[in-house]
């Protein structure tokens, strides 16, 4: 049967975008294969655990496996509203991110443009070596540093405050510190490696637009604010979206390190909490649920934050 003139004129174009496909496919197949690891690594250790997300939505028992346990539906989130704690720990979550978001995001872009500023190569290599290095400190090592500097027994900052005359303060004992460090230490340890991220972003930009400024009369201020600022607008916004859609994520590990059951009131987040009611108490099928909710906040916070930077003319992430 002879295939009608349309429908050969259809699969033409059709056949001949895959072959274009395929030849860059072809043509790139070496960077596909250095995405490869990458792929896998997300595939094992991100995809495939959403698998275990069942158990949010099952009465879970160990003996019988995520299949073989029952269903409960929307038993355990159900549950979770109707706690206190669950209220109160969800808007500490919120105010510690918003918190690290405000004092966190500027920090590293204020200290690029200075960096990228500053004319003595020597000058700029130390000071970006300092900020940077204590990204590849752990937490647990961080954290030791800190009880050392901030304990009010034999901590080197009190005792400077108590040879002064003054009583010493409870960075990490009082509620009205507690959050004031974790932030203050979140930003020592990570604002050097997002201003390693804006100094790359600020070698992209064209320095005969510089140079331009400099001979319509513009000063340095001036050619920071027209000229640095927009020619890595992109980057903040994408880095002010993954930010927005993190905000869930307080600091579990900072958080863990640093707290202890005094400063519960002030410090215990969502993930501290699914801690102790999923590994602690066993609860498994309630800090899945926990869990969850926190994933879906999130997602929409980065849905939504997307969407406003495609509203103001920028690309986004997707």
């Amino acid at each position: 049967m002879a295939v009608p003139i349309a429908t050969e004129a259809y699969r033409e174009p059709v056949i001949s975008r895959r072959r274009v496909l395929w030849k860059r496919v072809v043509a790139s197949r070496y960077l596909y294969l250095m995405l490869l690891p990458l792929i896998v690594y997300y595939g094992i250790f991100h995809y495939y655990p959403m698998y275990g997300a069942l158990i949010a939505f099952k009465q879970f028992s160990i003996t019988k496996g995520i299949i073989g346990s029952p269903w409960a539906g929307f038993k355990h989130f159900e549950y979770l509203f109707g706690l206190d704690k669950f209220w109160h720990v969800f808007w500490n979550t919120i105010i510690i991110s918003i918190y690290r978001l405000i004092f966190g995001f500027p920090l590293p872009l204020i200290m690029a443009i200075l960096l990228n500023e500053a004319r003595r190569m020597l000058f700029k290599r130390t000071v970006q070596t300092i900020v940077y290095l204590p990204h590849f400190i752990s937490w647990i090592i961080m954290g030791g540093l800190l009880i050392n500097l901030l304990s009010t027994d034999n901590g080197v900052v009190n005792n400077l405050v108590r040879a002064f005359g003054a009583e010493p303060v409870g960075f990490l004992t009082d509620d009205n510190y507690f959050r004031s460090t974790l932030v203050g230490s979140m930003i020592w340890k990570e604002f050097g490696w997002n201003t390693i991220i804006y100094m790359a972003a600020l070698a992209g930009v064209n320095p005969q637009l510089y140079e331009a400024g400099v001979m319509d009369g513009a000063n340095r201020w001036r050619r920071i604010w027209h000229i640095t600022l927009p020619s890595i607008r992109g980057t903040i916004v994408i880095l002010l979206i993954l930010r927005i859609g993190n905000l869930m994520e307080a600091g579990f590990e900072q958080i863990f390190v640093l707290y202890n059951p005094g400063v519960y009131n002030v410090a215990d987040i969502i993930d501290t909490y699914v801690y102790r009611i999923g590994l602690t108490e066993g609860r498994f099928s309630l800090a899945a649920a926990f869990g969850l909710f926190k994933s879906v906040i999130n997602f929409v916070l980065l849905v939504i934050a997307n969407r406003l930077s495609k509203m103001m003319g920028e690309q986004g992430i997707y």
